[in-house]
């Protein structure tokens, strides 16, 4: 019998939480309905969910908190549900943790096809990764610098490992979403190659992403906050097109 995936909807409205509902349960999903930020949080213990739709405007405690108070002790993926449409908002979304961002009103069908895609991008296994990024490159990455090996790359005071999705960094192990490893890998995996926003956003977030290349800006600025320059390496930005990872031993 195979196991349903369980989606925790979180939004103050009860019509539109039982509306979500249904479209989820047609495609098989598995759901809990709740409508406040405290529920939400106990909920989200004691269902277990693999992804949270997550209103913004809560009674009590906020979507912004919750996401916060999720993300403290959890990757499990979110996606954030807002009558808000500024920039502001959807940045300060993703810079808090949430793997995308639905403006309402919303398309029903959307928003199925959403939670489909951002399972299918935090479920990848990581020999999947692997291979997206050496054709990514055009031939197999360069491994001079890097001393890749086994999913893992290792450069001075940084050790990325993709199978068990760590990083360690200065000493210690650094806690991170997986988009947020599988970006830094991907870039690490191949120094000093220059890849534009668009290829990242496709590469690591996939061709059915429906977003834009914020997202990717994003990612790298949560990225700089916690892995910073290092002597010989970093992550540079290239103006007017992209990232990339310099290295040059010293």
């Amino acid at each position: 019998m195979v196991t349903k995936q369980k989606i925790l909807i979180v939004d103050d409205d009860t019509n539109i939480a039982e509306l979500i509902s249904l479209y989820l349960i047609k495609e098989c999903f598995e759901t809990m309905m709740v409508h406040d930020g405290d529920e939400a949080l106990t909920a989200f213990k004691e269902f277990n969910p693999d992804l949270v739709l997550l209103d913004l405007m809560l009674p009590g405690i906020d979507g912004y908190q919750v996401c916060r108070e999720i993300r403290s002790s959890s990757q499990t993926p979110i996606i954030m549900l807002s009558a808000k449409g500024e920039v502001f908002d959807k940045v300060l979304g993703l810079e808090l943790g949430a793997d995308d961002y639905m403006i309402k009103p919303f398309d029903s069908k959307e928003l199925v096809a959403r939670v489909k895609a951002v399972l299918r991008r935090t479920q990848k296994p990581a020999a999947a990764v692997t291979a997206v990024t050496s054709s990514a490159t055009g031939n197999t990455p360069n491994t001079t610098a890097s001393a890749r090996k086994d999913n893992v790359v290792e450069y001075p005071d940084l050790i990325i490992n993709l199978t068990n999705y760590s990083v360690h960094y200065n000493g210690r192990n650094v806690d991170m979403p997986p988009k947020e490893l599988e970006l830094l890998y991907f870039l690490a995996v191949s120094p000093n190659h220059v890849f534009t926003r668009e290829q990242l956003l496709d590469n690591i977030w996939g061709y059915e992403y429906i977003g834009d290349t914020r997202t990717v800006d994003v990612h790298i600025k949560r990225l700089r906050e916690k892995i910073h320059d290092h002597a010989e390496w970093r992550i540079a930005t290239v103006w007017g097109i992209g990232y990339r990872f310099e290295y040059q031993k010293r």
